[in-house]
């Protein structure tokens, strides 16, 4: 018995699919423009020829034209067909150059080109289960994630985040000593590092598992010269110290092997009295047909490709980039923490502190 096909639901999915085939080329096309500078070149500078635009970044003419014309087609730049001239809007720069701008998107390009980079890595991981480690990705994920995340924490780590903890950032400014600050799964040292420098009378340790990440975030803080940083090669299960006055994870609880491992260990290292805990994570509802939206998508997205696989490498639970609030909270609780709520929340992030 043939199935009845309805012609108009059809096209309407193949023209769909055209869009995401011209987006996904975009991604790396625009990624060029980040690498070659073609977009600092563009900014301010008004209306620019394909050779002119070549001419001030020394590339092709010939490939600026078709670069500039698919940029134009994708929205980033306009075209004036009277003058056959590109132009980079002022709003759209800020976004692709301006790193201290929380509206700055470029790591997000460098992120997905360096994925399909791993293509033949994540088919694997498809296939076996097996999972793909965080270190065991192109070295564009971790420049990309520090790129992407960054803008985020400067807009709202220490205006926001740490104002709505309880009673934390008191002792963070606490001249008499301030607070000890474990910032665990640190990655390149952004988050650690914006904390050391707004509380310098509080000591701030970065830990990660990835070698390559704690030296590069050790040249970080070395070119800020700080004296109340320092950072480990140390997982969340082991890092060491004790009688934190808070420690922090970004973004990387739900891509842990070992989160309740990682929740004991926050447990057993954190000052039993007013000690707090805070968890960063991607905004997420707790049912899937209400993260069914384009930042749903997103996430799922990447969870498949990095943080389910990174979970799964380690045999754990592989939470995934959208737990939501009601899985974490079971977890954080159910190894004995007494108090979990959310303290703050952006339109990308669930800011949770758990308490003993």
């Amino acid at each position: 018995m043939s199935v009845a096909v309805d012609k108009t639901k059809l096209n309407k999915f193949v023209e769909k699919s055209a869009t995401e085939w011209g987006a996904a080329l975009g991604v790396l096309l625009t990624f060029a423009g980040d690498r070659l500078g073609l977009f600092k070149a563009m900014a301010g500078a008004g209306p620019l020829t394909p050779e002119e635009l070549a001419g001030r970044t020394n590339t092709h003419p010939r490939i600026m034209r078709e670069w500039l014309a698919a940029q134009a087609a994708g929205g980033i730049v306009t075209y004036n067909a009277d003058s056959g001239t590109y132009e980079l809007p002022q709003e759209h720069a800020i976004a692709l150059i301006d790193e201290n701008s929380p509206a700055y998107i470029a790591g997000a390009y460098q992120m997905i080109t360096g994925l399909f980079k791993d293509e033949e890595k994540i088919i694997e991981a498809f296939k076996t289960g097996k999972g793909l480690g965080w270190g065991d990705h192109h070295h564009y994920l971790f420049q990309a994630t520090e790129r992407f995340f960054k803008p985020n924490y400067v807009a709202n780590l220490t205006s926001s985040w740490i104002p709505a903890l309880d009673g934390v950032e008191a002792k963070l400014k606490n001249g008499g000593g301030g607070a000890k600050v474990a910032d665990v799964g640190c990655g390149h040292g952004s988050s650690t590092i914006l904390m050391a420098k707004a509380y310098p009378n509080s000591k701030v340790i970065g830990f990660d598992f990835h070698k390559p990440s704690i030296e590069w975030a050790r040249k970080e803080a070395e070119k800020e010269s700080l004296k109340n940083i320092t950072f480990e090669v140390a997982g969340s299960t082991d890092y060491s110290g004790d009688d934190y006055d808070l420690v922090t994870f970004f973004d990387c609880f739900h891509d842990m092997g070992d989160p309740a491992g990682a929740a004991k260990h926050v447990l057993q290292t954190l000052k039993k009295k007013n000690g707090s805990w805070m968890i960063v994570e991607p905004f997420a509802n707790d049912k899937i047909e209400d993260n069914l939206n384009p930042l749903g998508r997103l996430s799922y997205s990447v969870s498949t490709v990095v943080c389910v696989p990174s979970s799964l490498s380690e045999n754990g639970p592989a939470l995934g980039a959208q737990a939501g609030e009601a899985r974490i909270r079971d977890i954080v609780t159910g190894v004995g923490f007494s108090k979990f709520r959310r303290a703050a929340q952006t339109p990308f992030n669930l800011v949770f502190e758990a308490k003993p």
